[in-house]
């Protein structure tokens, strides 16, 4: 759930999503769900010489499952706060298999 809430505070930013065929597409995110499905507008390959059929395609909806990477902007990254909401999901983990 912590990479949802995260990807959703990146609404209208430009990312680089890279598929698991290698192909990565540059775009404004628009929506993000809990699967990780993306919705990209204003989209560009990143490697048009190899994909020039897709130059017309102006935004794409990802399934999440053929996602490997999204590439984001350093600027629009809020290092400590993801350092702390990583430690607070780790321990809640941590405590609910302790508990068991």
């Amino acid at each position: 759930m912590l990479f949802f809430s995260f990807f959703k505070t990146l609404i209208d930013e430009q990312v680089i999503v890279e598929l698991k065929n290698d192909m990565s597409i540059r775009g404004t995110l628009k929506s993000v769900d809990q699967f990780l499905n993306i919705k990209l507008d204003d989209v560009s390959v990143v490697d048009e010489v190899k994909y020039p059929h897709l130059s017309a395609v102006k935004n794409v909806f990802i399934r999440g499952s053929v996602v490997r990477y999204v590439h984001l902007p350093g600027a629009v990254v809020d290092t400590a706060l993801l350092e702390d909401a990583t430690r607070k999901e780790a321990a809640s983990q941590a405590s609910k298999a302790g508990g068991r």
